[in-house]
């Protein structure tokens, strides 16, 4: 049984050892010589004024997470809708649920207004 993993635990092990020995490589090669010119803010040829740090309004990522979802509803409809025949009722009452939920999701999110763009 051991021996199943041997291959995995091996990868892994070179995984490791080639993130730390490219990690070491890039310390011994990068330039040392920083200066304030070098460490600040590059913003395309402009001078960059103010704090770096800027709140944006929540609704971005609440569109970011809607997009999220319904990608994802997309992702698992496709391939189940190109086995659908050899499911059988089972899945297509299972993936009724799915979308259910989903659309109960929809519903709840544009009843709470999230998906008015500007107010």
């Amino acid at each position: 049984m051991p021996q199943d993993y041997a291959f995995t635990g091996l990868f892994l092990i070179v995984g490791v050892v080639f993130v730390v020995f490219v990690f070491f490589l890039a310390k011994l090669a990068r330039p040392k010589n920083p200066n304030p010119e070098k460490l600040r803010n590059y913003e395309c040829g402009e001078v960059p004024f103010g704090s770096a740090w800027v709140q944006y309004n929540v609704r971005y990522y609440i569109y970011a997470l809607i997009f999220v979802i319904f990608d994802v509803e997309v992702v698992f409809l496709f391939p189940w809708a190109v086995v659908y025949k050899s499911l059988g009722f089972f899945a297509f009452v299972e993936m009724m649920i799915f979308l259910a939920v989903l659309i109960f999701g929809l519903v709840y999110v544009w009843t709470k207004g999230a998906l008015k763009w500007v107010r």
